[in-house]
């Protein structure tokens, strides 16, 4: 028995949901199955997903959650709250079905139908007395914060409870892991590591429609992480909307933070933080830092040092210090520090080697002032003195 229809609605799906889409489509009136090829990329259904969203037509998508949230990220960029249509999530085996976008415009009802159709319950949609969907509020909570280095007594009481009472968590697949445990009716919007603007885009959009949104970071969210994506997303953005969110940013222990905890107080003294990585900046402008921190007498705490893509960097970095800094000048060299693989080594720049590095690694260099003396039980105490010598 066909279930009540819903207008009509577009009905989109990958390879893997096409079987749940045809039994959607001859369960539920309106819904119009745009059939495609075997052989249609995953750019071509891109594009047909962001015809649709131009077009306001309401849209059932059967596939991963995962690749629907990337996909529509760039076709949301520059429309209002107001022009976003229904979009519905179906999981591929039919065991979900997720109100996406527009909540509050329509997007409730459709995932109803859908999930009448399926004989599942919606996720994310809360119930008063007869099965009644709860409007969804203008606006919402977007909170972008910073989980630590990853060991669970590290994360901030007040990082937990925000992490408890959201409803959407977006970010990172492997910060995201992390951050767990979550409840079956929390929506896990994970993606690759590079999409930090299409992330804070899209939690924007869903804050704005009355979600409570939390943006995951690993440390602390404003140390090369989420939180200037986020802020900036709202800078570029004209959306009244947005304005209206309840952005709150929440602090967590950074990984230069926790490696210097391990080894002591390396950065008891004045220190800076550069990042090695050239994706959003180029070479010469890190060479040009690296060399005006080594003139200065900085402490170093060098983030994302090394990886298979630019194994060169570091040497580089390395040979420019070592003209400013003696070769027994301590270094500390803190892996995955607060997770279950915690690794730190205390060496020197003269003997450090570029292989003991790679992009899970965080690296302290010391000033001419950083000490290193032997600890009780073996390895080093590493400390930079509070004090400077008057020349």
């Amino acid at each position: 028995m066909a279930v009540q229809p819903f207008q009509s609605a577009r009905l989109l799906a990958e390879a893997s949901g096409r079987a749940v889409a045809e039994r959607l489509q001859s369960r539920v009136q309106g819904l119009t199955l745009n059939a495609s090829d075997p052989d249609e990329t995953a750019d071509g259904l891109a594009r047909r997903l962001h015809d649709t969203c131009r077009e306001r037509q309401p849209c059932v998508f059967v596939g991963s959650l995962e690749w629907l949230v990337l996909a529509l990220a760039p076709a949301l960029v520059g429309m209002d709250r107001d022009q976003l249509a229904p979009v519905v999530a179906v999981t591929p085996d039919g065991a979900a079905a997720i109100p996406l976008l527009g909540l509050g415009r329509g997007a409730e009802a459709l995932a109803r139908s859908v999930a009448d159709a399926l004989g599942v319950l919606p996720v994310g949609l809360a119930t008063e007395g007869l099965g009644t969907a709860v409007p969804a509020p203008r606006s919402g909570r977007l909170a972008v914060i910073g989980m630590g280095p990853g060991a669970a007594d590290l994360m901030a009481p007040a990082v937990r409870e925000e992490l408890d009472r959201a409803q959407d968590i977006v970010g990172y697949t492997t910060y995201v892991r992390m951050a767990g445990p979550f409840r079956p009716d929390q929506r896990l919007l994970d993606s690759d590591n590079r999409r930090e603007m299409d992330r804070a885009r899209l939690a924007f959009e869903l804050a704005a429609q009355g979600r409570h949104v939390v943006v995951v970071s690993s440390g602390d969210p404003g140390v090369f992480a989420m939180a200037a994506a986020v802020v900036e997303a709202l800078d570029q953005s004209d959306d009244p909307a947005w304005r209206e969110v309840d952005l709150a940013i929440l602090p967590g222990i950074s990984a230069a933070q926790a490696v210097a905890a391990r080894a002591g107080a390396p950065l008891g003294h004045d220190f800076c933080m550069l990042s090695l990585s050239d994706n959003l900046k180029p070479w010469s402008q890190i060479e040009r830092r690296l060399e005006h921190a080594a003139l200065a007498d900085l402490v170093i705490a060098l983030y994302n040092p090394s990886s298979k893509a630019r194994p060169w960097q570091l040497t580089q970095a390395l040979d420019l210090l070592r003209r400013h800094r003696a070769p027994s000048t301590p270094v500390v060299l803190g892996r995955d520090v607060g997770r279950p693989d915690e690794c730190v080594t205390v060496t020197t720049l003269g003997e450090v080697q570029p292989d003991q590095v790679d992009m899970r690694t965080l690296v302290i260099l010391g000033s001419s002032q950083t000490r290193q003396f032997p600890r009780r039980d073996g390895g080093a105490w590493v400390y930079t003195p509070r004090w400077y010598p008057t020349p």
